[in-house]
């Protein structure tokens, strides 16, 4: 971006002079707060000033939350694929540069990504009402409701989804919480349809979906997705590992190799493999599990490979160069484990 380009958007009210001091003040404060991280060797080189631009991490590889987060979520619309959705809500981390709440420059950009995430959710709980999938739906517009408590259309859409089954004292609740946020907050009442779809319920108008496993308001007990992948069944919760796995998630949209290590039997294999069970739909091609550990010669760590993906050998040819070819052009997810790594 052109220096000038940058000081018109941070001091939009200084004149050249000043807004050029303050840039040169503010690179340098932020080189100094890379440089004070070890992880980061040379890194002036993050925001060079070459002539009159300023670049952010030239001639290398960068990653931002932003940028990932927005890949995710045209990958998740462009898919929709429950599981790419929320990969892609995972990586939404929050306001942007909330330590700025009043910077104008960060406003819009704020709002925006917002406005985005709020969508994601409402997105996702509506392929889930599609496939009658109630309970995951209710979580994903209960993540809405909290994140906004002022959102008619996640609460009217829980109304709806908690009368379908067959809980119309809470989807009565929900009402009531609504008309307290409205009140609260924007001293404003329902909409019309609010006030119909509330009618509907409260008379028995609306009534209950045909019980099924899947319409049940209750956590399902498997797995949502189970297509495009040779993942174990998992057959335990996996409780309190949250952070970890959304930590895990965010490593790995950053990098196409994450390496997980550890103590023996310290759960590196079960977190890998929960990680890749909720990213299956977000890789077009697939999320796929290899067994090395068992190998005992590294030669024949191509075999397990093949026979995961289910690629045959090719007379005269090596296994590796029909591998190559098969997985060049694709998008997927490899999970592998080894004898001190996985």
């Amino acid at each position: 971006m052109h220096r000038e380009r940058v000081m018109v958007v941070l001091w939009p009210d200084l004149d050249e002079k000043h807004a050029a001091n303050n840039l040169h003040r503010v690179l340098h404060f932020a080189r100094g707060l890379l440089e004070a991280n070890p992880a980061n060797n040379n890194a002036s080189c993050y925001l060079a000033l070459r002539g009159d631009l300023l670049e952010l991490c030239p001639g290398g590889p960068i990653w931002v939350d932003v940028a990932a987060f927005e890949s995710a979520a045209a990958t998740a619309r462009r898919d929709r694929e429950p599981t790419a959705y929320r990969a892609a809500i995972e990586l939404y981390t929050g306001e942007l540069l909330p330590e700025d709440p009043y910077e104008e420059w960060a406003e819009e950009k704020r709002e925006e990504l917002r406005r985005l995430h709020l969508a994601l959710l409402s997105e996702l709980a509506g392929l889930y009402e599609e496939r009658a999938e109630y309970w995951p739906a209710i979580e994903a517009l209960r993540r809405a409701a909290a994140e906004e408590p002022t959102n008619e259309e996640a609460h009217v859409g829980l109304m709806r989804l908690h009368a379908l089954g067959g809980r119309r004292r809470e989807a009565l609740l929900q009402y009531e919480r609504l008309l307290e946020a409205l009140g609260e907050e924007l001293d404003e009442e329902p909409d019309g349809a609010s006030r119909r779809l509330y009618e509907e319920i409260r008379t028995g108008k609306l009534p209950a979906a045909t019980p099924s496993p899947r319409t049940a308001v209750r956590p399902p007990k498997g797995p949502v997705d189970s297509a495009r992948h040779n993942l174990p069944a998992s057959l335990t919760s996996f409780v309190g590992w949250q952070q970890a796995l959304l930590e895990a998630k965010r490593w790995l949209s950053m990098t196409r190799l994450l390496t997980l290590t550890g103590a023996g039997g310290s759960g590196k294999t079960r977190l890998a493999l929960e990680v890749a069970r909720d990213l299956v739909g977000a890789y077009s091609d697939g999320v796929w599990l290899a067994e090395l550990a068992p190998l005992p010669d590294p030669a024949l760590v191509p075999q397990a490979l093949a026979a995961a993906l289910g690629v045959r050998e090719q007379p005269g040819r090596p296994l590796e160069d029909t591998l190559a070819d098969h997985l060049r052009a694709k998008n997927s997810l490899w999970c592998w484990t080894t004898a001190n790594i996985s």
